[in-house]
């Protein structure tokens, strides 16, 4: 996969026109119905016209799927198309295994189009031939089917496609530094909530996924308590994050932060350094500021339609520093 970066930066430069950006936290503070009319004067799910603000969530999926369209025709390697998309093919694939056994429709719990087509992952699975979904799918649907067989639970057969995912990404992304580096840190937080989730560190062994920096031994530390976490973790780069998690253990809250952490890392990375973005840098950090405001704007109807607070609002948003 060979695409011009030059290019690719000046159809970004063109198309961060239409980003939403400060007009995000203006719609947190009016009503529903004027927030509706920020978010069409602006262009938002590529001019779509829907009938009205109960209806916003047809346009964000409009507007994904220009982010998708943008993905597929711009991605600068096979490894940023695989980070991008191929999480949606696991989450599909376990969606599709959980219907078949249930003898349900997937429906509403199948994501966007992956790198697999829907219709050809869940075609895969109800026939049994799984050869076109290449090697580490077709071995988590197949683990997945086994594991329900034999009376495995939901909670099981999700942490097999988790599993499965980090481990196709770690070899997708091994040689673009960047990406191999998000794939283990988001490995290693996604560990780290687990383990402040589970009761002892068996479980958290159990559910623990690979790619990381952290050991499962290393992160059996937080069992012991943060200071001997922290101790534990050294200079990993997960300290702040460890933190949060503590943070809201210790006063019964669940830990949305860490979550919000998670969820806007990639972005947040990479705004750290929006003036020095080089290569594949500011094709990613478009795609990820897209998917931002895509989320938030999910975040801000449903809050403004009920009734919620300002404050309430913009406290749930990705990537907002209040």
């Amino acid at each position: 996969m060979a695409v011009d970066t030059l290019f690719t930066d000046g159809i970004i430069a063109v198309r961060e026109k239409y980003l939403l950006k400060d007009k995000i936290m203006r719609m947190c503070e009016v009503s529903a119905d004027e927030a509706f009319r920020i978010l069409a004067e602006s262009g938002f799910g590529g001019g779509e016209s829907v009938p009205s603000v109960h209806d916003y969530e047809q346009l964000v999926i409009a507007d994904s799927r220009t982010i998708d369209d943008f993905i597929r025709e711009y991605s600068p390697s096979q490894a940023a198309l695989e980070y991008l998309l191929s999480p949606r093919d696991y989450h599909n694939a376990k969606a599709a295994v959980k219907a078949e056994y249930l003898g349900t429709e997937a429906g509403a719990m199948l994501a966007p189009c992956g790198i697999v087509p829907v219709e050809t992952l869940q075609n895969c699975i109800r026939s049994g031939d799984l050869a076109p979904l290449g090697d580490g799918l077709a071995e988590a649907v197949e683990e997945a089917e086994n594991c329900l067989s034999g009376g495995g639970a939901g909670a099981a057969v999700g942490a097999i496609f988790d599993k499965a995912l980090y481990k196709h990404l770690g070899s997708a992304c091994r040689r673009d530094k960047l990406l191999k580096k998000f794939t283990a840190d988001k490995a290693d937080m996604t560990n780290i909530l687990t383990a402040m989730r589970s009761q002892d560190a068996r479980f958290a062994e159990e559910y623990y996924v690979g790619g990381g920096n952290l050991s499962a031994d290393t992160l059996s530390a937080v069992f012991s308590g943060e200071d001997a976490a922290l101790k534990a973790f050294g200079k990993s780069g997960m300290e702040d994050f460890l933190k949060l998690c503590f943070g809201a253990k210790s006063q019964g809250l669940p830990m949305t932060a860490a979550e919000q952490k998670l969820a806007s890392y990639e972005a947040d990375i990479l705004a750290a350094n929006k003036y020095d973005l080089k290569k594949n840098q500011p094709f990613l950090y478009y795609v990820f500021r897209r998917r931002a405001e895509n989320e938030n704007v999910r975040i801000i109807f449903a809050c403004l339609l009920n009734g919620m607070a300002e404050r309430q609002i913009k406290s749930r948003l990705r990537g907002v520093k209040l």
